[in-house]
């Protein structure tokens, strides 16, 4: 079933911890930050959603980089009732899809629950002190094929957070699979 994250909370700070990534490395989630700003994506592995853009999530890791813009993503899904989400199951997603970012394992989701994660993907984006300027879509696609003019909203939103610090006002919602809780936090 979709699900759709509320807009952007400006000026609410990014909450770090210590993640496992798929590499067997733990990654503190603001060290992944540039100079200009932090993306963090909450993904998962079988998500429909997930699966029809994480060519173009790669796509705007590395545009991104290239603005000194860091990118990390992460599973929380409980793996337990969602076999695919397993840890293994993100090391094997995340070779095949090249990912040029830490890709971290949420076991306990005391993550998404810290940045009130609702669905897969879900972006949040933090300018260079660590404020949410963006939580919004990556495009307007959804789980279609993207036509070759598409609007990359997130590219976009962090160019500008990266350019002035401030995110675009007018933000449109992520949608996606619900984030897969486990029954007792």
């Amino acid at each position: 079933m979709a699900a759709v994250p509320p807009l952007c909370d400006f000026g609410w700070r990014a909450v770090d911890a210590s993640l496992i990534g798929t590499g067997g490395q733990r990654h503190s989630l603001l060290a992944q930050a540039g100079r200009h700003g932090l993306v963090v994506a909450f993904i998962c592995n079988h998500c429909p959603y997930v699966k029809a853009v994480i060519g173009r999530i790669v796509r705007d890791a590395h545009d991104l980089a290239a603005l000194d813009v860091g990118f990390v993503a992460i599973n929380a899904n409980d793996a337990a009732a969602y076999p695919a989400d397993s840890y293994e199951n993100m090391q094997r997603f995340s070779r095949e899809n090249a990912f040029p970012f830490p890709y971290l394992h949420d076991a306990d989701q005391a993550v998404a629950r810290a940045y009130g994660a609702v669905c897969t993907p879900d972006f949040f984006g933090f300018n260079a002190r660590g404020e949410l300027q963006y939580r919004g879509r990556l495009d307007g696609s959804r789980k279609q094929e993207a036509i070759a003019d598409l609007r990359r909203d997130l590219f976009e939103a962090m160019r500008q957070i990266a350019q002035s610090g401030t995110g675009p006002r007018e933000q449109i919602a992520s949608v996606g699979c619900s984030i897969k809780w486990r029954d007792s936090p």
